[in-house]
């Protein structure tokens, strides 16, 4: 920032700017990709977490604190401690691979073709405690009789899940699923911290985009227009999701 700013009136000149970054364009490509494949792994493992937390296993609650711990983590720390993980010359990882032959100097954040992948495990991992938790709560209010009288009728477990508990879900995951995407689109210290949208751009999420613009390039009117843009299209998404939701929960009933 600077000391004395001037500042000037330009209308709508940022946003016609906007509109011809392929920069811009394509970070937000990589973010709609980002959030949705973060989004749709975290509810898949999380379920499947979800419905192991619900079993009654031997020690199930010391599962459940052990299950918190990413969520209990800042998310720059989760990001070094992944970073320690992928190193290329002492990471655990290509230690691990090593040991049964596999190549072992991987250079996970520095790869074109496995930067953004290995970005996407780091943000499944540290989101999906949050969706587990909802998510089993959520399986804690399904009635037992409900379950006890599908199962005297013969339904097996895939059919209960299929037919009882996926539906008795449907708001908690409508709910989660949208929360999630907004959080997941809005990352920003995690990948940040991880690979600073390298290499060659392969994981410049629009919000990292949007900070190089604002404090590294001063420009920051200019961002601005990027961020209320990526509101309003966010916004939209969010809609029209939520609208479906709402009338293929309206269809089941």
């Amino acid at each position: 920032m600077t000391r004395n700013p001037h500042y000037q009136f330009v209308g709508i000149h940022n946003f016609q700017k906007l509109a011809g970054n392929e920069m811009f364009w394509e970070s937000f490509k990589i973010g709609l990709v980002w959030a949705v494949s973060v989004t749709v792994l975290q509810m898949i493992l999380g379920m499947i977490l979800a419905l192991l937390l619900n079993a009654n296993l031997r020690f199930r609650g010391l599962t459940r604190v052990l299950a918190l711990i990413p969520w209990a983590m800042p998310p720059v720390v989760v990001a070094i401690m992944w970073r320690m993980l992928y190193s290329p010359n002492a990471g655990p990882i290509n230690a691990f691979l090593g040991f049964f032959g596999f190549p072992s100097g991987i250079n996970w954040l520095g790869s074109f073709s496995l930067a953004f992948p290995a970005v996407i495990v780091v943000g499944v991992w540290v989101g999906m405690p949050q969706t587990t938790v909802t998510l089993l709560a959520g399986l804690q209010q399904i009635p037992v009789e409900t379950m006890e009288a599908a199962q005297i009728d013969g339904a097996g477990a895939w059919s209960r899940f299929r037919y009882v508990t996926l539906p008795s879900l449907v708001p908690i995951i409508a709910a989660i699923s949208s929360l999630n995407f907004i959080w997941n689109f809005n990352s920003f210290s995690l990948v940040y911290v991880l690979t600073e949208g390298g290499p060659g751009g392969r994981t410049m999420l629009p919000m990292l985009f949007t900070y190089i613009e604002a404090f590294k390039n001063r420009n920051i009117g200019y961002a601005a227009a990027m961020g209320l843009i990526l509101v309003v299209i966010v916004t939209i998404l969010l809609a029209i999701y939520l609208k479906l939701q709402l009338r293929e929960g309206k269809e089941g009933k």
